[in-house]
């Protein structure tokens, strides 16, 4: 009990610098993922090539990519950019298959109908394919969100500060406190960062809100019918 606030300067800093390298690949990650998986679904040659360049990305192993990044970037090895770019590749392949399937899945009706209204295929995307898609985008992004959280420590092995130098350190000063106190703030700000896109997720589909209220009200009516 007494590490805390013995450390809580050294805590603060760490877990800002893992929160950071955790959250910009997920955004950057969005940005580029959701452009690339509509230019996916509209061609099938350039979707297979995407998604298995994809795979194939993802299955790199974290601390290679830590430190190769650096020769390609001209970065210093201990850069948190290096962290920041690897991860967010890693989301770019996670996302793609998932957003695409979403974007698919869209009714082909409801496309007909926004191009009969005399949307343009920019304004169609960001106001019908996009907005349908947030709940599946959205589960994905998730996903992201505990791997990255994870994976961020793994670039302490390196010397990029994060709470995983708690662990490093504490397995070198044989210090099982140290290595508890980084495992709580980690499964901490996995569950926080988890409860914002779910909130996240409800503002952005308050449609979704509407139904379950009324599917709530209808069954509430259903069951006094029965019970009358």
């Amino acid at each position: 009990m007494d590490y805390v606030p013995a450390n809580i300067g050294q805590l603060r800093q760490l877990t800002g610098n893992h929160l950071l390298q955790s959250v910009l690949p997920i955004v950057f990650g969005v940005l580029i993922a959701v452009p690339l998986a509509q230019l996916a679904r509209q061609n099938r040659t350039l979707a297979g090539i995407m998604l298995t360049g994809s795979s194939l990305l993802y299955t790199i192993p974290s601390l290679a990519m830590f430190v190769f990044l650096p020769l390609v970037l001209g970065t210093s090895i201990l850069s948190m950019v290096n962290v920041v770019v690897a991860l967010t590749i890693y989301a770019v392949a996670l996302l793609m298959r998932s957003t695409v399937d979403a974007l698919t899945s869209i009714d082909d009706g409801v496309r007909q109908a926004a191009v009969a209204m005399g949307y343009t295929p920019l304004r169609r995307f960001l106001t019908v394919d996009l907005p349908l898609s947030i709940p599946v985008l959205i589960a994905g992004v998730r996903v992201i969100s505990v791997t990255n959280i994870s994976m961020v420590s793994v670039g302490a092995l390196i010397g990029v500060p994060s709470l995983g130098r708690l662990f490093t350190d504490g397995l070198t000063r044989n210090y099982p406190v140290q290595i508890a106190v980084g495992i709580i703030i980690t499964l901490l700000l996995a569950l926080l960062l988890d409860l914002l896109l779910v909130l996240l997720e409800r503002v952005l589909t308050p449609w979704a809100r509407s139904s379950t209220t009324r599917r709530t009200r209808a069954a509430a009516l259903d069951a006094r019918t029965v019970a009358s």
